[in-house]
């Protein structure tokens, strides 16, 4: 039994649409735990509704609702009150569910087909300013955090990528030059045009590969292989 110093002014919100399921829940900790159950919602808009009035420090919340989505419905109390802790309760045990919920907030997530012990015990972490994932949850979270990790990181290198295709084929020229340690001079000899227009070029360049100076610019060609790029172009 837990103490009362430490539990007994805590109080849970139940956000379920299936009322049977929510109700035993509510008997589930009112005879397992001295957590107060403030009451039971049906949907997200009435969940929001008692969170304003009561101001529970938890939430479990049913992701699959008919009005508002768990996810969206857990950013929006986080909005409305951030203090308050919430525990994602449903079906899916789909590693993205859980990746995004605890994304935007989610303290705990729990399988409702999970024994009725791990419940008040998920309470008591969130409680206690814990996180709470059943190992097997924590698994699937990892794996696909690893793999968003690795999906962002391309991305951004796309991005970077993707920068040189906004550089007309002289300002590719110009670079590919600089890489090869040619100053402006050379570089205006080389294309026969004046250093005022190489320098507007350049000036181009940093602009659209978000640069600050010569370095930059070469170093970023480099890494890209531009000069290999740049020969394929001129070639043809």
């Amino acid at each position: 039994m837990h103490g009362f110093d430490i539990y007994g002014n805590k109080s849970v919100l139940v956000v379920d649409d299936n009322y049977d399921h929510a109700s035993g829940i509510r008997e589930l900790i009112r005879i397992e735990s001295r957590y107060e159950v403030k009451g039971i919602a049906a949907s997200a808009e009435i969940a929001i509704s008692l969170i304003k009035k009561h101001q529970p420090d938890v939430v479990l919340m049913d992701i699959n609702m008919p009005d508002m989505d768990g996810i969206t419905a857990i950013q929006e109390i986080q909005k409305l009150n951030p203090g308050t802790k919430i525990i994602a309760l449903t079906g899916y045990d789909d590693s993205d569910l859980i990746f995004r919920a605890m994304k935007v907030g989610a303290k705990g997530y729990m399988l409702k087909t999970m024994a009725a012990s791990q419940l008040i015990k998920a309470i008591d972490e969130v409680i206690n300013n814990k996180i709470y994932l059943p190992a097997a949850l924590a698994a699937k979270f990892f794996d696909h955090f690893q793999t968003s990790i690795k999906e962002e990181a391309c991305a951004k290198t796309e991005d970077k990528e993707n920068l040189l295709s906004y550089l007309t084929q002289r300002e590719e020229e110009v670079l590919r030059l600089l890489t090869q340690g040619i100053t402006y001079k050379g570089v205006a000899q080389q294309l026969f045009i004046s250093e005022t227009t190489v320098k507007t070029h350049v000036n181009n360049i940093f602009q659209k590969l978000q640069v600050n100076d010569r370095t930059q610019a070469v170093l970023y060609a480099i890494n890209h292989g531009l000069g290999n790029q740049v020969r394929l172009k001129t070639a043809v």
